[in-house]
């Protein structure tokens, strides 16, 4: 196709692509409380901590997108509030390839890096993990028993994910980039990006897990302490992320420290 596209190329892509959608997505996803103090540590202004400290972190693979790759993904969040609106705010997303880090960092802003992704899943068992330079960063075993007497679980995943509503989930992500004088800073001004993502699950199925973060010295996951856990969440169907728009330009220097979550420094 060549290096340059033409604008009948490009004309066709954009009136046929108005999202990433993935096709039999899977997902299990574990939900906890960590500390309120934590919480309001991690979000960057204008977001704000939630009345609840909910935390939650996935592992998912992705068979087939409408974007043209397979690839298997991992990701920490914590709930934050903007304006009354609660949605997920991303602190580290990892994924097993270079194109799927690409959209998701330069379009979304999400923070990704490449790392080492397993999910297995053999009846009602799934194993899964994440592994970046030699630390198994995220690990997780769940049985998928049903957990009738989980509400708090599944209240959480509804609460977050919105699974089959018309509005969908919100995610929140800040889009920077570095000046090239490092004198400067930032490009220009960080924005806040609001995201919606619909997540329509044909199955969902709730377990016990047994889950465990660990930090190295450039993802420091276990910094979102687990102080009560709720469980862990598997689902299967169709994720659609929608397009995203700005609503809120941050001041540089007090965003500052907030801007190193896509860089090893």
């Amino acid at each position: 196709m060549g290096f340059v596209k033409s604008k009948e190329w490009l004309m066709q892509r954009s009136a046929q692509r108005q999202s990433a959608d993935f096709y039999d997505a899977e997902l299990v996803t574990v939900f906890w409380e960590t500390k309120p103090e934590i919480v309001a540590q991690l979000v960057p202004p204008p977001l704000k901590p939630t009345r609840r400290p909910l935390a939650c972190a996935f592992i998912g693979t992705y068979p087939r997108t409408n974007f043209g790759v397979a690839y298997e993904e991992s990701a920490l969040f914590v709930l934050a509030d903007y304006k009354g609106e609660e949605g997920l705010y991303c602190l580290a997303m990892h994924v097993t390839d270079d194109i799927a880090l690409v959209a998701g960092r330069e379009g979304c802003a999400y923070p990704k890096k490449m790392a080492n992704i397993t999910f297995k899943k053999s009846g009602n068992q799934v194993e899964a993990w994440a592994e970046r330079k030699g630390v198994r960063l995220i690990n997780i075993k769940s049985e998928l028993d049903g957990q009738d007497d989980a509400p708090d679980l599944l209240s959480a995943y509804e609460c977050i994910f919105k699974p089959n509503s018309a509005s969908g989930a919100t995610a929140f992500n800040f889009k920077h980039f570095p000046h090239p004088n490092k004198k400067k800073g930032f490009d220009y001004a960080p924005r806040l990006l609001r995201e919606p993502v619909k997540f329509n699950p044909k199955v969902i199925q709730l377990g016990k897990t047994e889950f465990t973060l660990k930090s190295s010295p450039n993802d420091p996951w276990a910094e979102v302490e687990v102080v009560q856990l709720l469980g862990a969440v598997y689902s299967k169907g169709f994720n659609s992320m929608l397009d995203g728009e700005f609503v809120a330009e941050v001041d540089p220097l007090e965003f500052a420290p907030y801007a190193y979550l896509k860089w090893d420094v």
